[in-house]
């Protein structure tokens, strides 16, 4: 998970997105008014995750007025706007979440996290896959055992929603934060017939 300073005003979010791309990207230029995804994925750190691309994109220029932002989305090459129709983020309280959240889309959940330390605090599972030779297979296994999980609390009410990210990754402070990533789906049982709710894979927050 890692931590992202928004952009504060419009002109700072040209200057980081129109970049030019790697040394290797001859065919972009910076500050040429186009922003394109080479260059996207260079400010992100990122080569090829479009998905990942365009939450960076949602949670960097959060901040900005609508005006701002359509500025900055406007930018975008044909295909990169594409992908942003495809992926850009829906922001959901912790109550919201499982009842109008849609799996595999980009969230961006908001709420006061605290870290569940041991089994006996959680006992959620999920589904990975094992593959052998070309056949690939799923079995289910305790979400605690693979990520580091919080329960995310709704400012002012008992409402709560499960985020995890990859165990070692920085500690979640205590305090109201915005946190980002994609919903997935979370079983209540090692049965996989069991009732399921859903979880929200960290990659990004604000504080």
């Amino acid at each position: 998970m890692k931590r992202l300073e928004p952009y504060k005003d419009i002109s700072e979010a040209k200057t980081s997105l129109d970049n030019g791309g790697r040394f290797y990207n001859i065919l972009t230029k910076a500050d040429d008014g186009v922003i394109s995804q080479s260059e996207l994925g260079k400010v992100a750190g990122l080569f090829s995750n479009k998905q990942t691309m365009i939450l960076f994109l949602d949670l960097s220029i959060s901040l900005l007025n609508e005006n701002d932002k359509n500025q900055v989305i406007s930018l975008l090459t044909d295909d990169l706007q594409s992908m942003y129709i495809e992926h850009t983020c829906v922001a959901l309280l912790p109550s919201q979440a499982n009842s109008i959240g849609k799996l595999s889309c980009n969230t961006i959940i908001t709420g006061i996290p605290k870290k569940l330390e041991s089994k006996s605090d959680f006992n959620g599972f999920i589904m990975i896959p094992i593959v052998t030779g070309k056949v690939t297979t799923f079995t289910m296994i305790p979400i605690i055992d693979t990520y580091d999980v919080y329960e995310v609390v709704e400012e002012g009410t008992t409402d709560t929603f499960i985020i995890a990210h990859a165990k070692g990754s920085h500690k979640l402070p205590e305090k109201k934060i915005q946190v980002a990533g994609v919903l997935k789906e979370l079983k209540s049982k090692k049965d996989e017939k069991s009732a399921s709710n859903k979880y929200l894979e960290a990659i990004y927050y604000v504080d």
